[in-house]
C-alpha cells in the first residue's frame, strides 16, 4: 500500500467518517486554519462524501483520512487542494484532531507519505502550503521536509479581532 507507513496509514474517505468530519468542521477552535467561517451541517458533509469517489482531476483536490496502524477510526484529515494539472502543483494541509495523537510523529509521517505520493504517483512538481508564522508546530513539520518559505502575505487573515500575516511555504520535487 503506498499510502501505509509504519504506525498509521492513510486512506480514502468512508461514509462512517461522518461524525468525524463534522466534529472537525464545526471546530471554531482551527476555522482560520481552513478559512472556514460558517458551519458546516451534517447533510452537507454527507453531500460531500456522496461524491468523494471523484478522483483528483475532476475535483481538483484529495482529502484523506489519517488512521493509526489496525484502526479504521480516524485521528485526522491530509489534503491536497487547488489541484492545478497543468502546472503541476497543489497546496497541501493537515489537521490531527486530538491533542495526544499531535506531537506522536503522526502528521510527520502523514506529510511524508503525501508528499512521496504527490510526487511519485501524481508527478507534481511542487506543493504548497499557507502557515500562520506563529504556528510553530506547523512551521517546524513543513520545513523538516525541505518546505521554504518564499514570502509573507500581509495581514491576510482576520483571526480572534485583528488581522494576521499567512506564510507561503513551498517544496519542488528536485527528481521533476
Amino acid at each position: 500500500m503506498t499510502l501505509k507507513g509504519n504506525n498509521i496509514y492513510i486512506r480514502a474517505l468512508e461514509p462512517d467518517d461522518l461524525e468525524f468530519i463534522y466534529a472537525i468542521e464545526n471546530d471554531e477552535s482551527i476555522w482560520h486554519v481552513s478559512n472556514t467561517q460558517t458551519p458546516y451541517s451534517k447533510f452537507l458533509i454527507r453531500q460531500y462524501l456522496e461524491n468523494a469517489h471523484q478522483d483528483i482531476y475532476e475535483a481538483k483536490q484529495l482529502r484523506l483520512a489519517i488512521c493509526k496502524n489496525n484502526d479504521f477510526t480516524a485521528i485526522g484529515l491530509i489534503d491536497l487542494f487547488d489541484f492545478d494539472p497543468s502546472n503541476n502543483r497543489a497546496g497541501i494541509g493537515i489537521v490531527i484532531k486530538k491533542n495526544q495523537d499531535r506531537n506522536s510523529g503522526v502528521g510527520t509521517e502523514s506529510l511524508g507519505l503525501l508528499i512521496d505520493y504527490a510526487f511519485s504517483k501524481l508527478n507534481l512538481h511542487q506543493l504548497f502550503a499557507n502557515i500562520n508564522p506563529q504556528n510553530e508546530p506547523s512551521v517546524n513539520l513543513f520545513t523538516k521536509f525541505g518546505f521554504q518559505k518564499i514570502g509573507d502575505k500581509k495581514e491576510w487573515n482576520y483571526i480572534d479581532g485583528k488581522y494576521q500575516d499567512e506564510s507561503l511555504y513551498q517544496l519542488i520535487n528536485k527528481k521533476f
